[in-house]
């Protein structure tokens, strides 16, 4: 029988393998403890939206196919959502795409947009399918780290400047940035902006978090500034919003050529999904504006839930303003390895979190650091609290 030299998985992939995800829920799984590692909620979202769906299965809509770009019902949504919370104004029928989630939302945009060889900058650390979408388009990524100072994550705008170069395609943003709940801020992304003009460069931003954040922050699209509209493609997403992560229902919007070039992968990926599903969310981004007001202000409430739990626990808190995850420093445990530190801590407590290594190329810089969710039922949270309180002791 002949043996195959040749590896299966693709070189591009191969570095990548089973995800923190799916390693940590398995885990949680196994032990039977509170999971606060996988950033999806343990609720559904507003049942008139939840029933819209029921609607649509029964009336047929989105039963089969829905058209490519997304039904029409759903982009005048998102086209009018943008333009009355951001001021930007985008054709539906032109500059709107739905995808598969976010997810698919960055794997079309990065294949679309970059060569083999190109660079693309992300904020690191970042969202696993970031690296793995740029390895699969060929490109080169290129982390510009945020750094932990005075409570928050900042990010060092001339640590960003001196990374793009002459190879440099696209700058790969995330504002409400998971995990480490930072919200850039308008001084920050106008030099951001300034600088993608000035080198010509594309910019792919990833905003699924745009309605959760707290404390006054201002979520600012990118695209809303000078000379940033015609060179960004924005990503949303209802998952987060709405607490139905499981409908898979997300969007771009982008100039027309921008958005024309997503579709071309787009198109080859899942071609269309979520037909009833989009009906659905055409609903919700209509919901009066207390909707969001009311998921704000619970989100708050839980998040200093967690991390004043976390922080009587012993950790060092870094209080996101805005997602709905917390990263902690666990050094003041006397742990400094993020990994051994999730892996143990189902026994120790009874809770799994997620190792922030995971989301940097250069691991040593996030080695300490440990993300937890707090997308979860009050009552869980309080759980949790008490369970992590073994860590001090």
């Amino acid at each position: 029988m002949a043996v195959m030299t040749r590896p299966l998985l693709n070189s591009r992939l191969a570095e990548f393998g089973t995800t923190i995800f799916a390693e940590m829920s398995a885990l949680a799984a196994r032990t039977g403890s509170i999971n606060l590692g996988q950033g999806f909620p343990d609720t559904d979202g507003p049942e008139e939206i939840r029933e819209a769906a029921v609607r649509a299965l029964r009336d047929g809509l989105g039963n089969q196919y829905p058209p490519g770009p997304g039904v029409p019902e759903l982009r005048s949504a998102i086209a009018d959502h943008q333009r009355e919370r951001y001021g930007l104004a985008y054709d539906p029928d032109a500059e709107v795409l739905v995808t598969a989630g976010a997810t698919e939302a960055i794997a079309a945009a990065l294949l679309a947009l970059v060569e083999p060889g190109d660079e693309v900058i992300a904020l690191e650390p970042y969202y696993d399918s970031y690296a793995a979408c740029i390895a699969m388009a060929g490109g080169t990524r290129v982390p510009v780290t945020l750094r932990p100072h005075a409570g928050a994550y900042v990010l060092d705008l001339n640590e960003l400047r001196a990374a793009v170069t002459d190879r440099t395609r696209l700058i790969l943003l995330n504002t409400p940035h998971n995990p480490t709940g930072t919200v850039l801020t308008r001084a920050e992304l106008t030099a951001v902006a300034e600088l993608a003009v000035e080198r010509d460069l594309l910019v792919v931003t990833d905003e699924v978090y745009e309605h959760l954040v707290f404390d006054g922050a201002e979520h600012l699209p990118i695209a809303s500034l000078p000379g940033m509209r015609e060179r960004t493609v924005t990503i949303g997403s209802a998952g987060k919003t709405f607490s139905f992560t499981g409908w898979k229902v997300g969007w771009i919007t982008a100039s027309p050529e921008l958005t024309t070039a997503v579709r071309s992968a787009k198109q080859f990926l899942t071609y269309v999904s979520s037909g009833p599903f989009q009906y659905a969310i055409a609903e919700a981004l209509r919901l009066p504006a207390a909707y969001f007001d009311t998921l704000r202000a619970d989100l708050s409430a839980k998040r200093d839930l967690l991390s004043e739990g976390l922080a009587q626990a012993g950790f060092d808190v870094y209080r996101p303003a805005g997602t709905y995850f917390v990263t902690t420093d666990i050094r003041p445990l006397g742990a400094t390895d993020g990994f051994a530190f999730c892996r143990s801590l189902p026994e120790r407590a009874g809770v799994v979190a997620i190792p922030n290594a995971v989301f940097y190329d250069h691991r040593e810089a996030g080695a300490p650091f440990v993300r937890f969710a707090f997308c979860k039922r009050t009552e869980v949270l309080e759980e949790a609290v008490s369970r992590l309180k073994a860590l001090s002791a």
